[in-house]
């Protein structure tokens, strides 16, 4: 286990999931980001999604609600991964979970969605922002959709005790990459549970 897998097993397993800053009762600002980009004109069960960094994220099961039944939650904490498993219940023997570092992940498969809440901000050194941006291609389907919302350029600065990255809409598309077409940005004030503001920049993205 690495020492960011601890880090991460240990913030899960010493807080009630709700307490956790980035705790949302439901992913609003991703599904409306999801809906403006729009996913392939096929049947929701046939479109494969996968969200990185999902940890104890309620995506999953608004996917799951929305009719779709290929999905892949991947995190660096299993701590995490069980929480939402338990929290699904028989559903989430729908769902592939995989304990594991996006940036050295190869997927298997070929996606329509790939969602990131968060994780983005964490890699603060270029080589492992390139990783996970080859991930990321390797991850989509040539005209698949990506969601990534990270801290805006005036967000904290720490976060779960570790130093993360700041972008506005257009510093995030430019780290992003000519292999993505940016297609909707929103700025978002998500509350913590204990009151505090952080803002928050989303963008979707069509892998071209």
């Amino acid at each position: 286990m690495t020492s960011r897998q601890e880090h991460w097993d240990a913030v899960y397993s010493s807080s009630d999931d709700a307490a956790l800053t980035w705790f949302e009762d439901r992913p609003d600002l991703s599904l409306q980001v999801i809906r403006q980009i729009g996913l392939p004109d096929r049947a929701r069960a046939e479109l494969r999604a996968v969200d990185v960094g999902g940890g104890t994220s309620r995506l999953v099961d608004a996917l799951l609600d929305d009719g779709l039944r290929d999905l892949t939650v991947l995190d660096l904490s299993a701590e995490a991964l069980q929480v939402s498993q338990d929290r699904l219940g028989a559903r989430a023997s729908l769902v592939q979970w995989i304990t594991g570092d996006v940036t050295e992940w190869r997927p298997e498969t070929r996606f329509d969605l790939w969602h990131d809440r968060a994780l983005f901000h964490f890699l603060t050194d270029p080589e492992t922002r390139a990783a996970y941006i080859r991930t990321m291609t390797l991850a989509l389907c040539h005209g698949g959709m990506a969601v990534i919302g990270t801290f805006a350029s005036d967000g904290p600065q720490r976060c779960s005790n570790l130093p993360v990255m700041r972008y506005s809409a257009e510093e995030l598309a430019q780290e992003i990459g000519e292999g993505f077409e940016p297609l909707v940005s929103l700025e978002h004030i998500h509350e913590t549970p204990i009151g505090q503001r952080q803002p928050f920049v989303y963008l979707g993205f069509r892998r071209r």
